[in-house]
């Protein structure tokens, strides 16, 4: 017999409620119950990256996280990030700089390169490449990817890059 929960939590700006079994995953809760099939499984094991989500605030692995950590929080997934106007800046510049490939990791590494960016601005592409290592890519070569944080740290900057 299994034991459900419900939680209560902030899902990309809004209030929802889930009910869960104890050992359901985060990743699994947001795929399943709430279609959000941006948040990728990959290893399942907290190594790649294509899982990640922002919990209140910081950068989290869902694969990692249990679905009953998530009551009470605010979560944001890739689908948050976009804005009225559509994509949000780190969104656009992977487009413009052709960082996207075969697109499976890239939601994990948009969103740790959208943390990376709201703590500092003005980031440097070695800060980048140090922030960015645990998302892990088999097609871009992180070139591009670099590229384009870099971009948006410029377009952040005071003036004097």
């Amino acid at each position: 017999m299994s034991v459900e929960i419900e939680i209560r939590f902030t899902l990309n700006g809004r209030p929802v409620s889930a009910r869960i079994g104890p050992t359901m995953k985060t990743l699994t809760l947001l795929r399943e119950q709430f279609g959000l099939s941006g948040t990728k499984y990959a290893c399942g094991e907290g190594e790649c990256g294509a899982c990640t989500i922002r919990v209140d605030g910081k950068t989290q692995n869902s694969c990692l996280m249990f679905a009953a950590d998530c009551d009470g929080r605010e979560i944001v997934t890739i689908e948050g990030l976009k804005t009225p106007a559509g994509m949000n800046p780190v969104q656009k510049a992977f487009v413009e700089h052709g960082a996207v490939q075969c697109g499976f990791c890239m939601p994990g590494m948009i969103m740790q390169a959208d943390y990376l960016l709201g703590n500092n601005p003005q980031l440097t592409r070695q800060e980048a490449q140090r922030g960015l290592e645990g998302n892990l890519c088999r097609c871009t070569g992180y070139t591009k990817v670099l590229d384009a944080v870099e971009s948006v740290a410029r377009q952040k900057c005071c003036g004097q890059c």
